[in-house]
């Protein structure tokens, strides 16, 4: 278990890692969420011991490792910047931390060579990386943190340079290879797709903080704030401000739209409302979608889907739709929203309610 107490980093002025406590189980993959410059890299290295925290304490099975250097960890770490040694073959590339740890030839010989057809590498073993692509020497790295055997692996976006067959491939082999190991798998990422589609846990980050951890399929469908929603979003959430009044909601004292049962309980008042973009639909498919009125406003088409933005009541919102959907701007159209999936949220930027498990 790794265990983050009240762990803060400080550079001069900069904060890069506000307060916090997070605890990881031995094999569980648990996903790091944000923006660029959201703390990711920074969280990862203060749990690698490449830095130091300013505050707090680190802890992995119980014993503190705060002040313990990286070497004397078992960590395994790959950046997106593939990092391997120019002057050794790829076989001796991911035999190195084997032959570090002093295993024996036959050991090593079956290891290199699972990982390497794990990773698509078997054909580039005698290469050195510097005749290999970028995507291959980026697999080298990744095959030669499989070998380490580490205690906690720390993924830095590593198949960011990947093409999009072995990038699929990998996502879901990565997870099941690391927790069969029992190791804490740690993988950071910008997408909330990619969050999505590893499952475990995601702790979202914004501006060095923590703004939420848990399962992954219950933080994007329950998050605890607005800023967590917005991470957990792309394409971008749509938002809206509108007041509640008894069983609907207002736009300028207009009717927006009806409020949903799972919304029914909150008190009258304004609120912030918002839904993902595959919430909205140019027809009312999904049971409980309510008729808007809207104006177009331009159609992105990028074959298998539509974006379609449009104004409501002096608003932009994104629509999501599967084919091709090529609306002429500055039309009047309805579209219909599927009030079941809406999330609120108070003035403070705190959760209101979330839509229903079942429903998100």
């Amino acid at each position: 278990m790794l265990e983050l107490k009240n762990v803060s980093k400080t550079v001069g002025a900069e904060v890069h890692i506000h307060p916090c406590d997070l605890v990881l189980q031995r094999g569980t993959l648990n996903v790091l969420l944000g923006p660029t410059l959201s703390g990711k890299t920074s969280l990862m290295r203060l749990m690698a011991g490449l830095d130091k925290p300013s505050g707090g304490s680190i802890h992995f099975d119980g014993k503190d490792v705060t002040g313990l250097r990286v070497q004397e960890r078992n960590v395994a770490m790959v950046y997106q910047q593939f990092i391997n040694y120019p002057a050794l073959s790829v076989y001796e590339n991911i035999a190195s931390p084997m032959r570090i740890a002093g295993k024996d030839a036959a050991t090593i010989d079956r290891e290199v060579r699972k990982a390497a057809d794990l990773l698509k590498l078997t054909p580039y073993l005698e290469r050195t990386p510097l005749n290999l692509s970028g995507g291959q020497q980026q697999r080298t790295a990744l095959a030669r943190a499989i070998v380490k055997n580490a205690s906690l692996v720390l993924l830095d976006e590593p198949l960011a340079n990947l093409d999009y067959k072995l990038r699929e491939e990998l996502r879901e082999e990565l997870p099941r290879l690391f927790a069969a190991s029992g190791a804490i798998f740690v993988y950071a990422t910008t997408e909330p797709s990619e969050a999505l589609l590893l499952g475990g846990n995601t702790a979202t980050l914004s501006q060095g903080r923590i703004t939420q951890f848990g399962p992954t399929i219950e933080v994007y469908r329950r998050p605890v704030d607005l800023n967590t929603a917005r991470t957990f979003a792309d394409p971008p959430l749509n938002i809206i401000e509108l007041t509640k009044r008894g069983g609907q909601f207002l736009r300028q004292d207009v009717e927006a739209f009806a409020v949903p049962a799972h919304l029914a309980h909150m008190a009258d008042g304004p609120a912030t409302i918002a839904f993902h973009p595959h919430h909205l639909a140019l027809a009312p498919a999904a049971p409980g979608a309510q008729r808007v009125p809207v104006r177009t406003l331009i159609s992105e088409i990028t074959g298998s889907e539509s974006f379609i933005h449009v104004d409501f009541a002096g608003v932009r919102w994104v629509m999501l739709e599967h084919g091709i959907h090529d609306i002429e701007p500055d039309r009047a159209i309805d579209i219909y929203l599927d009030t079941r999936h809406l999330m609120a949220f108070g003035p403070d930027g705190a959760a209101i309610a979330a839509a229903p498990a079942a429903a998100a």
